[in-house]
């Protein structure tokens, strides 16, 4: 499975576990927010109950005629015949028992005006000789409960004004919801409602499932559009993963000349321009290589050909065996000597096997030496040396590669610079390090082989050429040594007009500048 299907795959199982957490989580909280709807409505419905059992209350006075009766709880939350039947002949004993002075009695209903039995107008208007707890709830007006009396009266206990059951299902917790029956602005007691657990209604059931309904359509809609996005991130998203691997085979095979481009600024942009630095490198690591077999093969046919001429010339008796001739074939020899031994350096540096005694040692002392072994070869070739050399604290290094380090620096000078002139010589102390310049005079090096001078096998064609005499190593061994050190080498332009070369080494620790 390639990475981009993995990625999709895990965007998609988490897109999916998302959906399905949310649409559980709103259908749990829809089916708590529903049944407490239900119950609210149901509280609503049971108003008109409240007025019918605080009318009875007002008529007997107390609840004993439930306790004696309880079914009768049923006909007054839900009237039927029988409820009638016994509210019109408790209306008609009220009645009877009228004043004998002819005065209406009233019924006191919390929430309605007092009604007047006797038929007679009163404010504020004429009314009928029923209690309007009979007249406004007649069955024939008001449609029954939809949930049905069985099904509410299970869910219903009322209780006297001391908390205690009077009727109704006695098992109902203390959380239900209450409401509360008022006579003359006092308690007489608390219909209590417990709270509906399931939906059982069809009605509430066919809206539960019509919304389970919607919400798995719209969910299933939202997943889709996930799964389309998720597919299309990860496609963009690994898009320069392709690239980078595609450029990677490219690159196994040999091709360094291949680049990724894109302009992404994020981690994955980071790394293909890390690669295109990688195939730069590797690239100028191949020309190097191959300029480097060529000129080290160049520099290998120079002496031998030289050394070929000149003993095929002493066999056929051209040229005599003479010191002079010895001493060509000698130099030759010499020559061909100190190119192996540098190649050999060389390889010792790259190997990490350049063999290194590290102390502290005296700068100025060692330069000091090793300026008193060439002043007699400088002068030879009609060169001066002078030095300004200053005593600094110790560096941290090895006296041997440090020493050939100096002699490496001042042979290419004397190599490469015209007589009559100077070779200058500096040792001073630069931010915490100590600071070693060699410069000379004319000729100088163009600005564009600066940087290219200590690469190995470069020289700068023209004043400094091979008629010198160098194979364009020095410099590069002198690189290898510094870098050991810890140190830097640079080459700039020199005020006498020929190259300057600046060498900083770290001080050995603890020592003060």
């Amino acid at each position: 499975m390639r990475l981009w299907q993995r990625l999709f795959l895990a965007f998609a199982a988490l897109s999916g576990l998302a959906l399905f957490a949310f649409v559980a989580w709103q259908q749990q909280n829809f089916r708590h927010g529903f049944l407490s709807y239900l119950d609210e409505v149901t509280l609503q419905r049971l108003e008109p109950a409240r007025t019918r059992l605080t009318a009875a209350y007002a008529e007997h006075g107390d609840w004993d005629f439930l306790r004696s009766d309880p079914a009768l709880l049923g006909e007054l939350i839900e009237p039927g015949p029988g409820a009638m039947r016994r509210f019109r002949e408790d209306a008609q004993r009220a009645f009877d028992r009228a004043p004998p002075d002819g005065h209406a009695r009233e019924f006191a209903v919390p929430g309605e005006e007092s009604v007047r039995q006797d038929g007679q107008e009163g404010p504020p208007g004429p009314r009928s000789t029923e209690p309007d707890a009979l007249r406004d709830h007649d069955p024939r007006r008001s449609p029954p409960h939809p949930h049905g009396p069985p099904d509410l009266m299970s869910r219903l206990l009322l209780t006297d004004v001391d908390g205690k059951p009077v009727a109704g299902n006695r098992t109902i917790a203390g959380n239900a919801l209450a409401l509360p029956l008022l006579f003359d602005d006092k308690p007489v007691g608390t219909l209590r409602l417990a709270r509906q657990s399931q939906i059982n209604a069809a009605v509430d059931l066919a809206f539960s499932r019509t919304q389970t309904a919607d919400a798995l359509i719209v969910g299933a809609a939202i997943l889709l559009g996930a799964l389309a996005l998720a597919f299309a991130l990860a496609r963009w998203l690994l898009a320069p993963v392709r690239a980078l691997a595609t450029a990677t085979q490219a690159l196994a095979a040999g091709d360094f000349g291949q680049r990724v481009t894109t302009a992404r600024t994020d981690e994955l942009g980071a790394l293909a321009q890390d690669f295109n630095r990688l195939a730069a490198t590797l690239e100028r690591h191949r020309d190097a290589r191959q300029r480097w077999g060529a000129d080290i093969a160049h520099e290998l046919r120079t002496p031998l050909s030289v050394l070929r001429g000149e003993i095929q010339a002493l066999q056929d008796g051209v040229r005599a065996a003479t010191p002079a001739a010895l001493d060509s074939l000698h130099a030759e020899c010499a020559r061909l000597g100190n190119l192996i031994e540098d190649l050999y350096q060389l390889s010792l540096a790259d190997a990490g096997a350049l063999d290194y005694h590290f102390e502290p040692i005296d700068l100025d002392e060692l330069v000091d030496e090793a300026l008193a072994q060439q002043q007699r070869s400088c002068a030879d070739v009609g060169l001066m040396l002078d030095r300004a050399l200053a005593s600094l604290p110790a560096v941290r290094g090895d006296a041997r590669r440090l020493t050939q380090l100096i002699d490496n620096l001042l042979a290419n000078a004397r190599r490469y610079t015209d007589a009559p002139g100077r070779i200058h010589i500096e040792l001073a102390a630069f931010e915490h390090q100590a600071q070693l310049v060699i410069e000379d005079t004319a000729p100088g090096v163009p600005a564009e082989a600066l940087p290219r001078l200590f690469e190995r096998l470069y020289r700068v064609e023209g004043s400094r050429a091979r008629s010198a005499g160098g194979a364009g190593l020095g410099l590069s061994i002198c690189r290898a040594i510094v870098d050991a050190h810890g140190g830097t080498i640079e080459a700039h332009h020199s005020l006498l007009g020929g190259l300057r070369i600046v060498v900083r080494l770290p001080f050995a620790d603890g020592a003060a500048t």
